[in-house]
């Protein structure tokens, strides 16, 4: 779908500058590609002794999966926790490089129900070389 999507602080359970993801890309029921830049910012606050690392980058992908659950679900999406995660690719070191311009963040719903979700979730760079890869599973609290 390319229809327009509200503002993404609106639908997550992030705030600020926390909300690391600028916009979404395109999105169907079963996946999401938002577009974030936040990884240059040197105020980001992920970032720990001047770098941001690229297990950060799964923050991206699970913001991506959290914008995903509320456009799916017409409301913004309750908070969650994550309770299992595996990577099958970790494949740079630092996000803060400049030379991966703007990254994509990707999410593909593979189950869900009210209590929980399983997405497969990918981050790539501007050039399209994947950064990291795996699949998460997301406990929903109750509204």
């Amino acid at each position: 779908m390319t229809a327009a999507v509200p503002d993404i602080a609106s639908l997550i359970p992030h705030a600020g500058a926390m909300c690391v993801l600028e916009s979404v890309t395109h999105w169907s029921a079963d996946a999401i590609e938002c577009r974030a830049v936040s990884h240059l910012d040197p105020a980001n606050p992920l970032r720990r002794d001047g770098r941001l690392g690229i297990l950060c980058g799964i923050e991206y992908a699970l913001q991506a999966a959290a914008v995903h659950g509320a456009l799916r679900g017409g409301a913004p999406q309750p908070p969650g926790y994550l309770a299992s995660l595996r990577m099958s690719t970790i494949a740079a070191a630092r996000l803060d490089d400049p030379a991966l311009g703007a990254l994509a963040a990707h999410a593909r719903r593979e189950h869900g129900d009210a209590t929980g979700l399983l997405y497969a979730i990918r981050l790539n760079a501007a050039d399209g070389r994947v950064l990291l890869e795996g699949r998460a599973t997301i406990i929903l609290t109750k509204p």
